[in-house]
Order: structure tokens, then sequence, then C-alpha cells
């Protein structure tokens, strides 16, 4: 028995040890000096890496601050290596519903984690990138993105991905007009001004190069009409490049806008008054068999819409309920009480709670939750459910004066 007491208790030791190293490599998470010293030796061996790397480029700087350089760069990249083997370390804690061997696998392959991987591996490992390890420095550059995350409540990353997930469909259908087009315009031209300049359009797809930088307005001027008609028809294209190239950037416009006016909306009450709730009805449940007049609910609470076999009707006293029913009670919104306080709030990534259980949370003993929802589905707070990125909480705080001794 006491064997199995010290496994148990030495597995809570390992796990509460990689709870703290995660919280110290997710940036933003200050609730600890140790956290916040991370975060600024994370930043500040980013910007020395960068700012040798670019000095480097310098002969004159080269020549003088050579060995200096070197060192930053030695340094610097060791940094990141422990930094990338402690997210490793820490990966079922950032994914809790993987495995083990799950959740390092799923961090490696994320974006993330193969930025972290190539902004060491290739000084490591020249052999294997003989030609171009100089190259992966740029994943070096792409850790900056890692700093937007420093507000683990709003990252605005975020708001791109959402937005170009969002219009992907006319994202799509804009592109695949430009290429249509460039293929037209290529094809034309190939048939204008082929006899006049046959080395430069010697085929249907010489154009495609002209016709890229025509529409797209890049304008290198290397491949131009000679002919009339040639030239006709360029000046066409150029005038629909500009409205064509305008459409992608309108839809991403349009995007941003109403991605920002969602947010300022949900941002301006951090107060949640719930009126509705939805209720299915199961085989155990009393009211199943019942008619509504039946109930004997609360005056200020009434059975507002029913849904049966995805039809929705208003209920009366006389409808009879199911199994499987499911019914949407109104209620008044909580009233404002100088000792009620009612919250909702959303687990962002790095939230210092994810992977912890309920009843390992430092709270205060005046705030509860009353539930979790996860996804779509709402869940009890047992102490022992444990905390998943995404996690919607729901927390009833009372003050010291409202609280009935």
């Amino acid at each position: 028995m006491k064997k199995t007491d010290s496994k148990h208790e030495n597995m809570i030791r390992k796990r509460n040890i990689r709870n703290r190293v995660f919280k110290m490599v997710s940036v933003g998470v200050v609730d600890e000096p140790v956290n916040q010293m991370y975060d600024i030796l994370s930043i500040s061996a980013l910007l020395l890496n960068l700012g040798a790397s670019v000095m480097a480029t310098f002969d004159n700087l080269q020549a003088q601050y050579g060995d200096i350089f070197h060192i930053i760069e030695v340094v610097t990249v060791a940094f990141f290596a422990i930094d990338c083997i402690l997210r490793i370390y820490t990966a079922k804690c950032h994914f809790p519903k993987e495995t083990e061997a799950g959740a390092i696998k799923k961090y490696i392959f994320s974006l993330d984690g193969i930025i972290d991987i190539l902004s060491f591996l290739p000084y490591y490992l020249p052999f294997m990138f003989p030609n171009g390890a100089a190259a992966f420095k740029m994943f070096r550059v792409a850790r900056i993105l890692r700093l937007f995350r420093i507000n683990a409540y709003y990252d605005s990353l975020n708001v791109i991905t959402d937005v170009i997930k969002s219009k992907s469909q006319q994202l799509m259908s804009s592109v695949f007009i430009i290429l249509v087009l460039m293929l037209g315009s290529s094809l034309c031209m190939y048939s204008l001004e082929h006899d006049a300049q046959p080395e430069v359009f010697s085929n249907a797809f010489s154009g495609v190069w002209w016709s890229m930088s025509t529409l797209l307005t890049v304008g290198y001027g290397d491949i131009y009409p000679v002919t009339t008609l040639g030239k006709f028809f360029g000046i066409i294209i150029a005038f629909l490049g500009v409205g064509i190239v305008a459409i992608p950037t309108g839809i991403i416009s349009a995007g941003f806008v109403e991605q920002y006016t969602h947010l300022s909306t949900v941002g301006d009450s951090t107060d949640t008054e719930l009126n509705f709730i939805q209720v299915k009805i199961t085989k155990n449940d009393d009211w199943a068999g019942k008619y509504i007049k039946d109930l004997h609910l609360p005056d200020n609470i009434i059975i507002a819409a029913l849904q049966r076999n995805n039809k929705t009707s208003i209920p009366k006293g006389n409808t009879l309920i199911h199994e499987g029913d499911q019914l949407v009670l109104g209620s008044e919104p909580l009233q404002k009480d100088k000792f009620i306080n009612f919250k909702e709030m959303k687990l962002e990534y790095g939230h210092s709670w994810i992977g912890l259980r309920i009843d390992e949370l430092d709270i205060s003993r005046t705030t509860f939750i009353v539930m979790i929802r996860r996804g779509n589905k709402p869940l009890v707070p047992r102490g022992n459910l444990v905390l998943f990125e995404g996690d919607v909480l729901f927390l009833y705080s009372v003050t010291k004066a409202g609280i009935d001794l």
C-alpha cells in the first residue's frame, strides 16, 4: 500500500513539475517571477541572434566583431535547442487529450514545432543542409510571431487566420479567375506576338510570365509586346489586372472589418446574462410523460420552445413531453447585485489553468465554477475534471458581505 501511495505521489510530483515548466515556456504567463524572467530571456536571445545575423552581413563589422557574433550565435542557438526540448517535454500539457507520444508528435508537426526545430537543427547538422543552412535562419525570424502571444487572451494573429478561413471560398474563386485570365491572355499574346518575336513568345506558355507581371502590376519589362495589336491587348490586360487583383484585397479587407467589429462587440461586455437554457429530456427525467401544465414551474420561468424530431413548436399547457424532446427554458435576466458577480471566461492558449484539475486551481473560496462548456457540450465541474484549452468556464462570485453564514 505504501509503494502504491509513493508511486502516486511521484506521479503527482512529476505532473506538477511539468505544469510549472509548461507555464514557464508559455509566452505571456507571468504569474511567477521565473515565468516572467524566462519570457525576458527568450526575447533577449531572439533579438540578440537576429541582431548578430544582420550585423554579420556587413564586411567591416564581420572583420572586427566576427568572433563576438559567432559566440552570440552559439549561445542563442543553444538556448533555442533547450527551449524546443522543454516544449517537447511539456507537449502533454499543451495537448492533454493526446497520449504522451501523440502529444509530442502533434507538437513536432505543428507550425510552432517546425519553426522551433528548424531554428536550431540546421546549425548542428550542417551536413544535412550543405548549401542552404544559412537560409534556415528565416525560421528564427519566424519565432518573432510567438511574441504576439504575450497577451494570452487576445492573439492578433488569430484574426488573420480567422479571416482567411472564413473567406477561403471567395479567395479561391478570385485566384481561379486570375489563373484563367492569366492563361487566356498568354494564349492571346502568343497568337499576336509569335511572328514578330518568335524567340520571346516561342510557345503558348512563354507568355505566362508576361501575363503574370502585367496582371499583378509587377511590370519588369523584360518581355513586352511590339506589335500594334499586342500593345493594345497589353493595355486591356493591364486595366483588367488592376481590377482583378483588387478583388482578393477587398475580400480580405471586408473580412478584417467584420472580424474586428465582432471582437469589439464581444469585448464590450465581460458579464454574461443567461436568459435561456436548453434542456434535453431523457427517459430518467421526471418531466418525461408529463403535460406542460403539470410541471409546476416557478412564475418567472417559462418553456419558450419545444424541439421534437428537428421541428420547433410553441408548447401549450396540454402539450405532452416525450423522451428526446429539447425544451428551451426562459427566465428573467440576472439582476445586478453588488454582492454577486457572474462571468464567462474562455481558457485561451497559455492560460495557467490549462492541464490542471478543478481541485488544483488556485481560486477564491467565494468564487465557484458552476458550469463548463467544452465545444457544444456542457460539463459538470467535478473536482477531477481536467481543463483543456478552449474550455468556457462560467464563474459565480459572491462577496464576503453577500455570504449567508
